[in-house]
């Protein structure tokens, strides 16, 4: 059996591959190895991915992992896996290359991850050959989840928001300054806390004020990320991501707007990963 994983800072999906070729999805926690070490990655396999599967029958493991661009990152994932399946061949790559992969399988083309981060590059339709870095929550992210939530909490401290929107944003989170900051600065996975306020973005987006913040978004994006690349104007621009494909109205509008080759929009890019591993 061969097991999938494209696995983000928030969750993991999974795709179990019997003998016959029939796919099988699950999902667990996330793991990010700049936010978590090997123990901690294991007790979450062992408690929410094990129990689902006979892990002693996997023969290959193909993981997808945020944060994993490093052989040092890489490791630390590889290691909990190890000790995990340890009858499987494992392969840990970074989950920009399982979002180009599951995009784009063989062809060549831009592809973006617009989630609770954000990154890109320019897929060859083997490898990776031009990555402008992503630098993560504090200095990058543009047109995440954790950027737009960023945008929207410091709207709301600086009493910019709409009269409207602040009353609403009051009432359903009751957030005093220092509870921002301290989820922000003290606690664990900030990037995941600014994310959390993407729904309340989503439920009001019919709202000028946070239209346009989206909107901007996209275009910080555009501006530090896709425009970095030499080809492109030349090639599709492709997205995957639950940012993506919530505000995919919005998305589609800015690359039509910067007269941009509008690609695929998924979710998720694990049944193309399924694909691309065992192609029809």
């Amino acid at each position: 059996m061969i097991l999938i994983a494209d696995s983000g800072t928030t969750k993991t999906d999974w795709c179990l591959v019997d003998a016959y070729g029939y796919p099988k999805y699950l999902e667990t926690a996330g793991f990010n190895p700049y936010y978590m070490d090997s123990d901690t990655i294991r007790n979450i396999l062992e408690k929410e991915l094990t129990p689902l599967i006979d892990e002693k029958n996997i023969k290959e493991l193909y993981f997808y992992g945020s944060g994993c661009s490093t052989n040092t990152k890489r490791l630390i994932v590889d290691n909990a896996l190890s000790d995990t399946f340890t009858e499987a061949h494992i392969e840990v790559e970074h989950d920009l290359l399982g979002a180009a992969r599951g995009l784009l399988g063989r062809d060549a083309g831009i592809a973006c991850i617009l989630g609770t981060g954000s990154n890109s590059c320019y897929y060859d339709g083997q490898a990776i050959t031009e990555n402008i870095p992503s630098l993560g929550y504090l200095y990058g992210d543009e047109g995440s989840g954790a950027y737009i939530g960023r945008k929207l909490l410091e709207a709301y401290l600086k009493n910019k928001l709409p009269e409207e929107i602040n009353l609403a944003f009051t009432e359903k989170h009751e957030l005093s300054l220092e509870q921002i900051l301290d989820a922000t600065y003290n606690r664990e996975k900030p990037n995941q806390f600014m994310a959390s306020f993407v729904p309340f973005v989503a439920e009001h987006i019919d709202n000028d004020f946070l239209r346009n913040l989206v909107r901007a978004s996209f275009e910080d994006f555009m501006q530090n990320q896709v425009f970095r690349y030499s080809r492109f104007r030349e090639n599709a621009i492709h997205f995957s991501g639950s940012i993506a494909f919530i505000f995919k109205d919005i998305l589609e509008r800015v690359l039509k707007e910067y007269d941009l080759k509008m690609g695929k929009i998924i979710k998720k890019p694990i049944e193309g990963l399924a694909g691309y591993h065992f192609p029809e």
